[in-house]
C-alpha cells in the first residue's frame, strides 16, 4: 500500500504510467512471479524439448553429412529468455569452412530436406520453421567463417544476401544481462498480443533501455521498458554485438515499430493483470 502512495504521487507527473502501477492492483511482484512461472520453459539437461535434437537428428546429417560440425540448441532456449507461447527451442547447424556451397543454396537444401521429411517447413529469414511432435522447432543453418572460430556466415531471406553472426557471443550478451526476467516478461506480451518483434532485437532493446536501471528492479524495469518502446523504439539503432555492419533494428520496418510504440501506450494505461495474463 505505502508503494503505491509513492507510486502515485510520482505518477502526477506522467498520467501514463497511471494504470500500469495503479494501487488498485495488489500484489503486483506476486502476480509477476506467478506470470513468470507458468509461462516457463525447462531448459535443463532432461528437458522434454530437448528430444527435438534427437529426432530431426538423422535428418540434419543425411543432408549435411561430413560437412557438418556441430548441432546445438541456440537462440531463447540456450539464453534463457525462451517462455511457452514463442518458439520453444532454435537449433543451430554449424558448417565447416571447407563446404564452398553458396548460402543460399545451403538453406534452400535444407528446407528440402526438411520439406521431403514430412515436416512441412517455412521459410524464414535465416531459419527454417517446422514443428516436431507438437514443438516448434527453428532450423538455422551457417558455415563458419574460418576453421576453428565461431563466427558463421548466414543466409538472409529479407536482404537477399548474406550475413555474420557468432551464436556463442549472443548467448553471452543476453544472458550475463541480469535481464532475463525483463526480457521474458516482454516475450510473453509480444505472443499474446501476436506482435512482429524477432527475439534477438526485443532481448538488445530491453538492455539497452534498461541501461544502468537497478537490477531486480522488474516493475520499475518493465514500466521503463514500454516508456522506451513508445518513445524510440522508432529511432534507437542497436547493432548486433558479433557483427557491427548489422543493424539489428533495421530488421523491422517503420510501420512494424509503429506497432510496438502503439502496444506499448496501450500496456502504460492498462493494469498488470491485463497485459500479463
Amino acid at each position: 500500500m505505502r508503494q503505491g502512495r509513492r507510486t502515485l504521487s510520482r505518477i502526477g507527473r506522467d498520467k501514463r504510467i497511471l494504470v500500469l502501477y495503479s494501487a488498485t492492483m495488489v500484489g503486483i511482484d506476486e502476480h509477476i512471479r506467478m506470470v513468470l512461472a507458468r509461462y516457463h520453459m525447462d531448459t535443463g539437461l532432461y528437458s522434454p524439448v530437448r528430444g527435438v535434437q534427437g529426432t530431426i537428428d538423422p535428418v540434419l546429417r543425411r543432408w549435411g553429412n561430413q560437412y557438418i560440425v556441430d548441432i546445438r540448441p541456440s537462440g531463447s532456449f540456450a539464453k534463457g529468455t525462451a517462455v511457452h507461447g514463442g518458439t520453444d527451442i532454435d537449433i543451430f547447424i554449424s558448417l565447416t569452412s571447407s563446404l564452398r556451397e553458396p548460402l543460399q543454396s545451403i538453406y534452400d537444401t535444407l528446407f528440402n530436406a526438411l520439406s521431403q521429411a514430412g515436416y512441412a517447413p517455412r521459410r524464414q529469414n535465416v531459419s527454417i520453421g517446422i514443428r516436431v511432435g507438437g514443438w516448434k522447432v527453428d532450423v538455422t543453418p551457417g558455415r563458419r567463417q574460418d576453421q576453428y572460430g565461431n563466427y558463421h556466415s548466414l543466409w538472409s531471406n529479407k536482404t537477399s544476401s548474406w550475413l555474420q553472426t557468432n551464436i556463442n557471443e549472443h548467448i553471452r550478451v543476453v544472458s550475463g544481462s541480469g535481464r532475463i526476467n525483463e526480457i521474458r516478461l516482454l516475450k510473453i506480451w509480444r505472443n499474446r498480443l501476436g506482435l512482429n518483434w524477432p527475439s534477438f532485437y526485443l532481448e538488445l532493446f530491453v538492455i539497452d533501455a534498461l541501461t544502468g536501471a537497478r537490477g531486480g528492479a522488474v516493475q520499475a524495469n518493465v514500466v521503463t521498458v514500454f516508456r522506451a518502446i513508445d518513445q524510440s523504439i522508432e529511432t534507437r539503432r542497436l547493432i548486433d554485438p558479433s557483427n557491427t555492419n548489422n543493424a539489428v533494428s533495421a530488421t523491422l520496418t517503420t510501420d512494424e515499430k509503429a506497432a510496438l510504440a502503439v502496444a506499448a501506450r496501450s500496456a502504460l494505461n492498462s493494469y498488470w493483470k491485463t497485459v500479463f495474463q
